[in-house]
């Protein structure tokens, strides 16, 4: 899956772990996973976050499971570089909320010697790829790619359906406004949201001509 000491152990450069999927399905408990291993070996770690996401706390990075590990909010990538001197080990969460300069600040920090873990949605609620994502995952060393769990057929998740109207791509929220769905399952549910829009559309029409 990835490495944590490199073959060639005179060679200067770091590489990227890119951990994607839907909502729900890990990513960022593998993220403090792999950070707290590092911390535990007494690597210095620098931790990072879009500015933006405050769901759980305004500084730690949190699980769905509540698991946490302090982090530092940046409004954008090019903040990163600055405030990560010295590291050997640099963990960024929720990747695909970030300005595409996320993935020049990677390749450069890994090409500084420096370990990038890196956690993002390799989809949006709509099931394309996700702002930086696809870029980050080409260009990364090694990927993972978890999956959540079907709340509809039980099945392997990797889509994150949107229970609500919103039409925004980037939206914060939680199993509220979010679900993981198979591919069948999210098939389906945007089917019948088409359907259910077509017959609201026909009912304004329907209002206009006979009043």
């Amino acid at each position: 899956m990835f490495l944590e000491n490199t073959v060639n152990h005179e060679e200067q450069f770091g590489w990227i772990e890119v951990i994607s999927g839907s909502m729900f399905s890990g990513k960022t408990e593998e993220l403090i996973r792999r950070l707290k291993r590092a911390q535990f070996a007494q690597q210095k770690v620098e931790i990072f976050k879009p500015a933006i996401d405050v769901r759980y706390d305004d500084e730690m990075v949190v699980s769905h499971d509540a698991n946490e590990i302090r982090s530092t909010p940046v409004p954008a990538a090019a903040n990163i570089p600055l405030l990560a001197n010295d590291c050997q080990v640099v963990g960024i969460d929720e990747a695909q909320f970030f300005d595409d300069e996320i993935v020049a600040v990677c390749n450069a920090l890994a090409n500084r010697g420096i370990r990038v873990i890196v956690a993002g949605l390799d989809m949006d609620f709509k099931g394309n790829p996700f702002g930086p994502m696809p870029a980050l995952m080409a260009t990364a060393e090694y990927v993972t790619k978890v999956h959540a769990v079907c709340t509809r057929t039980g099945n392997l998740a990797q889509y994150s359906y949107r229970k609500t109207a919103d039409e925004k791509v980037v939206m914060l929220g939680e199993q509220q406004e979010y679900e993981p769905l198979s591919r069948a399952a999210y098939y389906k549910a945007m089917l019948s949201d088409k359907l259910k829009d077509m017959d609201v559309k026909t009912e304004e029409v329907n209002d206009k001509n006979t009043s």
